[in-house]
């Protein structure tokens, strides 16, 4: 694939390793005196180590080379402690890769380290998303109101405009089963995610990417959509959670539903 990635004149270079500790993904390495780009899988070609070089030596180009790995990228981070790690994850919010900083946290909290505090960052403007695909298909004479995918919590992208200053369902996976009206009453107009706080794991992810949704995501109203079984109370608590770590209190409505659709 055709990417941005590091490229160092050697004849520039005189070997100072500068640039060696601005690279936390560990992508360089000084060999016989010379820097050199070890591996493309772990330059992000972001650029941080391009001000530390005194000779003007490196620079971004445009080149085929293989996908840079977040989460190969991290397993190498983890071993430098916690200061690599919050440094790294620093790098990634100052350059709005957001997507990337969701993919490091998740590997940190399935391996249960503590997620270091960095500098906020509250534009997103510049991040780039993925064409959205709406489906516009009828069943049982009643059209699809889904304008987004994916809707399951683990899978969505927080940072996509997609969520940006919309009208959000987070709605239980059991509640479109139960609702014959789902997407006419309670979809319609909105964006939708769904989640089952007693069946999904790793709910430390939904914290965190409930908690940019509400950071970055300019929400204009949340409504929850619930069973009546006791569990379901835990999607509420996650908001309130996800809120207080946001620092942004919103105002959200909850709905309750039986096994038959009908609103308690």
């Amino acid at each position: 694939m055709l990417r941005d990635i590091i490229e160092i004149d050697k004849q520039r270079c005189n070997g100072c390793g500068d640039c060696i500790p601005a690279c936390h993904e560990g992508a360089l390495q000084i060999i016989d005196n010379k820097a050199h780009l070890i591996s493309d899988l772990m330059c992000d070609g972001l650029g941080a180590c391009l001000g530390e070089c005194p000779t003007g030596a490196m620079q971004v180009i445009q080149r085929e080379a293989v996908a840079y790995d977040e989460r190969q990228v991290m397993v190498n981070i983890i071993k430098g402690g916690d200061k690599v790690i919050q440094a790294h994850l620093q790098h990634l919010l100052d350059h709005n890769e957001l997507e990337y900083y969701i993919t490091a946290v998740t590997l940190l909290n399935e391996q249960n380290i503590a997620v270091p505090k960095c500098t906020d960052k509250e534009d997103i403007s510049s991040v780039s998303t993925a064409p959205l695909t709406t489906t516009n298909q009828t069943a049982n004479e009643q059209e699809s109101e889904l304008s987004g995918w994916p809707i399951q919590l683990h899978l969505i992208n927080p940072t996509s405009l997609n969520f940006n200053k919309a009208d959000l369902l987070l709605a239980a996976d059991c509640s479109a089963f139960a609702a014959a009206n789902f997407h006419s009453k309670y979809l319609a107009g909105k964006k939708l995610i769904i989640a089952c706080p007693k069946l999904d794991n790793n709910q430390e992810s939904y914290l965190e990417k409930l908690n940019l949704l509400l950071k970055f995501g300019q929400i204009n109203s949340l409504t929850i959509l619930r069973m009546e079984v006791p569990c379901c109370g835990g999607l509420a608590q996650l908001i309130e959670k996800a809120q207080k770590s946001a620092k942004r209190k919103m105002p959200f409505k909850q709905i309750t539903i039986n096994k038959n659709g009908v609103e308690l």
